[in-house]
C-alpha cells in the first residue's frame, strides 16, 4: 500500500526499491535524492507536525514532502485540524506540542514566542530564509528582529471568483474599478441574478472571510500607510477610515439586492461554509465571489479554471486606479517548538525552491520563494498569483487579522465580523473589537 500510494504521488520505484532494500547505494537513486544531501543523518526519526491544512489540501502537502521522508529515512507525522488556532495554545499549556506547527498568523505565532514555546530558527533555517525570501517575508515570520518561523505557502486574497463563459454570454465584462464593478453588479441584479455568492461558516474559525472583505477594501480606501497603522494599532481599530471601509463592504455583503445567491439572503451568509461560498457561481445563481487563490482547490474536477473557461478570477479592483494596484496576501509559517537536529532538518527543507516546486507540482500552491519555478504551477490563476507575488509595482500588504495579536486577529475580529454579517452595527461591532486588544506590557 505504502509503495502504490508513493508511486501515485512520483516516488520513484527505484528510489523505492534503494530505500527497501536499506539504503539509497544506487547511483540512480543517490541522483534522485541529491536535492536532500544536507538533510541526511537523521534514520529511523520522526518529527510531529500540526496544522489548520485539512482534507484534499493536507494530501496534497503530504505529496510535497514525501520524497524528503524517503530519502531522508525521517518520518513526518502530521496532523490536521480544524480547532488549530485554538487548540494550539491549550496544548502548550499542557505540554503537548509538537516539534513543528504550520501557523497561517503569524500573530499566533508571535504569542507561542512570547509564552517561551517556539525556538529561534536554526542557521540553516535562517540561510534558506535570506537566500531565497524577501527581507518582509522574513519580517512576517520574526519576532524583535530574530526569525522563529519559516515562509512555506503563499496565497493572494484579492481575486473575484467569476465564470468568463457566462459573462460572454451575458455580455459583461470584468471591472477595472470599484466604481465599475458596482455597476456591474447593478446589472446582474436588474437581470434577475444574485450578483454575488458568499460564506463564511468555518467551524471555529467562521467570520474570517469578512475579515478578508474588509482589509482589502481598506487597502483600497485608505492606502498601506493607514493600513499598516491599524494592523500595528498604532490607529484605533474602529477608526473612521475603518468605519467606512466596513460600511463599503456591507455595501455589498450586507445588500440584500446582491446576496446571497444560491443560498437564499444576507442570513445565509454566516451559515453557509466558505468551501461552498462561491460554488453557486457554477450554476449562474449568482455571478461573483470574493475569495483568495487557494479557493481553486474546492472546484469540482469536471470545472474548466481557465481564463475562457467555466470559471477563472479577476484582480480585486482598486477604488482609485490612479492609486496603484493593492495586494492583500497570507501564507503558512513553520515554527519549531524543539530543536533536535531531526526538526531543524525539516524547518529548514520547507524553506527550499525544491519543496516549493513540489508544492507547485503536486498542488499547484504558490510560494513566494524568489526560486519558485513557475512553469510548474499548473493553472492560469496559480500562475496569476505567482506573477503578482513577484511584481514589483504591486503593494502587497500580508493580511492584517493574521499579524495582529491571536485574541483579536484570530478571536474578536471573527466573532464580530460575524455578528456584523448578522445585524451588528459597524460602529458597534468594531468597537467591541477596539476594547479586546490587550494591553500593552509596561
Amino acid at each position: 500500500m505504502w509503495i502504490l500510494r508513493a508511486l501515485r504521488i512520483g516516488v520513484p520505484l527505484l528510489l523505492l526499491a534503494a530505500c527497501a532494500g536499506g539504503g539509497t547505494d544506487s547511483p540512480a537513486a543517490s541522483a534522485t535524492c541529491a536535492p536532500y544531501a544536507d538533510y541526511q543523518g537523521h534514520r529511523d526519526t520522526t518529527v510531529t507536525v500540526y496544522s489548520s491544512i485539512r482534507d484534499v489540501e493536507a494530501d496534497k502537502l503530504a505529496h510535497a514532502w514525501e520524497a524528503f521522508q524517503v530519502c531522508t529515512g525521517i518520518t513526518i507525522d502530521y496532523e490536521g485540524s480544524a480547532g488549530f488556532e485554538a487548540d494550539l495554545p491549550g496544548r502548550v499549556k499542557a505540554g503537548q506540542v509538537p516539534d513543528l506547527a504550520l501557523f497561517p498568523q503569524p500573530g499566533l505565532l508571535t504569542g507561542m514566542v512570547r509564552a517561551g514555546a517556539v525556538k529561534p530558527a536554526g542557521k540553516a533555517v535562517v540561510a534558506n530564509v535570506e537566500r531565497w525570501y524577501s527581507a518582509d517575508w522574513k519580517r512576517y515570520g520574526s519576532v524583535d528582529g530574530v526569525l522563529y518561523g519559516a515562509p512555506v505557502d503563499a496565497n493572494v486574497k484579492s481575486f473575484v471568483w467569476y465564470s468568463p463563459k457566462y459573462f460572454a454570454a451575458k455580455g459583461y465584462t470584468v471591472p477595472k474599478t470599484w466604481a465599475e464593478m458596482l455597476e456591474l453588479s447593478d446589472r446582474i441584479a436588474a437581470d434577475g441574478v444574485k450578483p454575488w455568492c458568499a460564506g463564511i461558516e468555518s467551524g471555529g474559525a467562521t467570520g474570517w472571510p469578512v475579515t478578508d472583505w474588509l482589509e482589502d477594501t481598506l487597502l483600497r480606501t485608505a492606502g498601506p500607510d493607514v493600513y499598516d497603522q491599524w494592523v500595528e494599532h498604532r490607529i484605533p481599530f474602529d477608526d473612521p477610515a475603518v468605519v467606512a471601509a466596513l460600511d463599503r463592504v456591507g455595501g455589498i455583503l450586507r445588500n440584500p439586492a446582491y446576496v446571497n445567491g444560491g443560498y437564499g439572503g444576507v442570513d445565509s451568509v454566516a451559515t453557509t461554509s466558505f468551501q461552498e461560498g462561491g460554488l453557486p457561481i457554477l450554476q449562474h445563481t449568482c455571478a461573483m465571489h470574493r475569495q483568495a487563490s487557494f479557493y481553486s482547490t474546492w472546484w469540482p474536477e469536471t470545472a474548466e479554471v481557465t481564463e475562457d473557461g467555466d470559471i477563472y478570477a479577476f484582480y480585486l479592483p482598486p477604488v482609485d486606479a490612479a492609486a496603484g494596484r493593492p495586494v492583500l496576501g497570507a501564507g503558512v509559517f513553520a515554527g519549531a517548538f524543539t530543536d533536535r537536529p531531526e526538526v531543524q532538518a525539516l524547518a529548514a527543507y520547507l524553506a527550499t525552491p525544491e519543496f516549493a516546486d513540489r508544492r507547485a507540482a503536486n498542488g499547484n500552491i504558490v510560494s513566494a520563494n524568489k526560486g519558485l519555478d513557475h512553469s510548474l504551477l499548473a493553472t492560469p490563476v496559480a500562475k496569476l498569483s505567482a506573477d503578482l507575488l513577484a511584481d514589483p509595482g504591486v503593494t502587497f500588504r500580508f493580511d492584517g487579522s493574521d499579524l495582529m495579536p491571536a485574541t483579536v486577529g484570530a478571536g474578536t475580529f471573527w466573532t464580530e465580523m460575524t455578528g456584523w454579517v448578522q445585524g451588528t452595527g459597524t460602529a458597534t461591532a468594531l468597537h467591541r473589537i477596539q476594547q479586546s486588544w490587550p494591553a500593552q506590557p509596561s
